[in-house]
This record gives C-alpha cells, structure tokens and sequence, in this order.
C-alpha cells in the first residue's frame, strides 16, 4: 500500500477551511497518481480499498457536481462506480443514503451507459441531457446532500487518517 505524504501545516490549513479542503488535501496525492498514470489499473494496485473509495467520492463529487450523472457516465467512470463495490465500501463509512443513489444510479447506468459512454461531438454530449432527463432526480438529490455527505466522508477520514497518508512535520 502507498501511503503519501501531506505535511501537518497543509492538512491544519485544509481542515480549517472545512469539509471539502480537508478531504481535497488528504486525496490530492493519491488523485493525482491516479489521474496522471498512463495505466490506471496498474496504479490503482498501488492503493488500499480506502484510498480509492477516497478518491471515488472526489472523482463523483467533481464530476456530479459539474455535470451530473451523465458526465461521470460519459467521462468514462461508469465502470468503477456501477461494477465495483464503491457504494458497498461508502455505505461501511456510514453513507448509507449515497450507496441507496449510487445504486439508483446503477439501475439507470446499466439501461442508458452504453449509450452515453460513446465517443461523440461537444453538440451532442450537451444533447445527452436532454436525452437522459431520468439522471436529473439523482443529480438534484447528490448537490442537495453534498454538504452531508462531504462532511461524513471527511469525519471517516480525519478518524482513520493513518489508511490514507503519513504525516510529515513541518
């Protein structure tokens, strides 16, 4: 397992501008070996289920946040959030109402995903949320809960810091 570093001053600066610094400050390593790795699935081998359960809910919260359900799904993160047990691992975290819309998500990923996983042009990736409208509802229910969520997300971590970083003095 690959635990980065995060110095102590950067973490108590991220923890006081809340929640979501706090959560950005302890994934920031770990998104970004993952997301500048030319092979993800060698990469991913480097980190504990923790550290990835971590970086998924980043990955869904700046995805869902910006584009919806539909932007995860079209960007390619279908796969990880539908066919991997990221809903079963944040339920173990006590987000139990996230698992329940991942996996409304689900069912709805598994009907239109193929469809808007597919390469296509600006024009019609803006056209797929027209197409797609039944995505609105769980868009709507994840930003109106995002403050919730971000806040339990942070509270497993900070209790559980040691399965995601090290701690380096300053």
């Amino acid at each position: 397992m690959n635990l980065p570093v995060v110095s102590d001053s950067v973490l108590r600066k991220a923890a006081a501008d809340g929640s979501w610094s706090f959560l950005k400050a302890v994934a920031a390593p770990i998104c970004n070996a993952i997301d500048q790795s030319a092979d993800n699935a060698d990469v991913l081998q480097d980190f504990s289920a923790d550290q990835l359960t971590l970086w998924g809910y980043v990955t869904l919260h700046d995805e869902v946040m910006d584009g919806g359900f539909v932007q995860l799904i079209h960007n390619g993160y279908g796969p990880f959030f539908f066919h991997n047990p990221f809903a079963k691992a944040i339920n173990q975290w006590g987000l139990k109402k996230l698992r329940n819309l991942i996996y409304d998500a689900r069912r709805l990923y598994e009907q239109y995903g193929e469809e808007i996983a597919r390469d296509c042009s600006d024009d019609d990736f803006m056209a797929l949320f027209e197409q797609f409208p039944d995505f609105d509802d769980l868009d709507d229910a994840f930003v109106e809960d995002e403050e919730e969520y971000t806040d339990a997300v942070a509270q497993y971590v900070d209790q559980h810091l040691d399965l995601f970083i090290m701690i380096s003095q300053d």
